[in-house]
């Protein structure tokens, strides 16, 4: 059964997944492209962060945080598999972004991104919101 403080977490980590939105969006105007791939993939990532509050499941990697959104809600058909291939394109995105030399991204990669963490934290929070309604 979940809790109000469990709700109010849920709520907490779409609010951040929607401020990531937002910041990806300014940073993609701005021609920012790295920047705006974190804030795109980081979007999601909140998403899925909220989620698993719902099953008061938690990981410290983000690999398993990916692994467990698979686990609890593609391979369950409540997201289609689509959602996992965006995830952990986006997740090795930013982090080649982050962490690797000399990485280069496109306009177009970048708007690509975008528009799927858009899809994606809309779809995650139109789940979050009926297990919120739930309570």
């Amino acid at each position: 059964m979940m809790t109000h403080n469990v709700a109010a977490l849920m709520r907490y980590r779409m609010q951040q997944a929607e401020e990531a939105l937002a910041a990806a969006r300014l940073l993609q105007r701005e021609c920012s492209l790295h920047a705006s791939v974190n804030r795109s993939y980081y979007a999601m990532f909140y998403a899925i962060l909220a989620l698993l509050a719902s099953r008061k499941e938690e990981t410290s990697k983000h690999s398993g945080a990916i692994a467990l959104f698979d686990r609890f809600y593609v391979h369950a058909g409540v997201f289609p598999t689509e959602f996992s291939k965006w995830l952990r394109r986006a997740f090795d995105l930013r982090t080649r972004c982050d962490y690797g030399a000399m990485v280069t991204i496109t306009d177009d990669e970048a708007s690509a991104l975008l528009e799927q963490a858009t899809t994606f934290v809309s779809e995650v929070g139109k789940e979050c919101r009926r297990l919120i309604d739930s309570v």
